[in-house]
């Protein structure tokens, strides 16, 4: 099997030479940049996992994780923020931009290896889950000018396509799949975000509001029951 290919994004160089050592002594291919500006010269779709500093001078990590989120070369790639921002807001901005975990600083070398493992082994997980189902390949959902393609991971509203983070996309299908079924917050996390990735309720609501914001007129069709959660009312 090839080398699983790591670029580390962060001002601080020390500490990418430390994750760099480290990386490659556990067999990954790392490459650093130390400013975004450095990252978006380097050809991104060939990375398998960016490790994402949030605070940089120029553009910030968000900033460059929301770009690469709406280039379908790069949408993709998972997406590990460090940074010392660790405010509940600052943790769901990162994840609402679509990141697979989020590790806060002061951090050990150790805990940032064992996420870069948890992270490529689902990603390797939901490869081999697809390439095995290439036979009974899912349908399309819809719901009048509503498509979503579990195949192609495109959502078309109306005809235009709407530009979906990883974690918008499954909620919606999760929902638009069980059409009239009512999910709590805490069953959404259950279905949607990682088992080892620790977020609160409150992640559901934000990813909820802006899913709605991309999907036009079918926002409406989101419905939250005061209480017990969220459906997708087709009615």
């Amino acid at each position: 099997m090839d080398k699983r290919k790591i670029l580390i994004v962060d001002d601080e160089r020390d500490l990418c030479e430390i994750l760099l050592f480290n990386l490659t002594t556990a067999g990954y291919e790392a490459e650093t940049a130390y400013s975004a500006k450095e990252a978006l010269q380097k050809e991104l779709a060939t990375f398998d996992l960016l490790l994402l500093d949030v605070m940089m001078p120029g553009m910030s990590g968000f900033e460059l994780a929301e770009m690469l989120k709406q280039d379908e070369q790069t949408n993709h790639i998972p997406i590990i923020f460090l940074t010392a921002k660790d405010t509940e807001n600052d943790t769901l901005r990162g994840f609402s931009l679509g990141a697979d975990d989020y590790v806060t600083k002061p951090f050990s070398v150790r805990e940032v290896m064992a996420r870069v493992k948890a992270v490529l082994s689902r990603v390797n997980q939901g490869n081999k889950a697809r390439e095995a189902g290439q036979d009974h390949q899912p349908a399309p959902l819809s719901h009048q000018g509503l498509i979503v393609d579990a195949i192609s991971k495109k959502v078309t509203v109306d005809g235009l396509e709407a530009t979906l983070t990883r974690t918008e996309f499954d909620l919606l299908y999760c929902l638009l799949s069980h059409q009239g079924k009512v999910f709590s917050r805490q069953q959404l996390l259950e279905e949607v975000w990682p088992k080892d990735v620790v977020v609160t309720e409150r992640t559901v609501d934000v990813s909820i509001t802006r899913l709605r914001k991309k999907i036009g007129c079918y926002a409406t069709n989101i419905i939250a029951r005061q209480g017990f959660g969220y459906c997708f009312d087709a009615s």
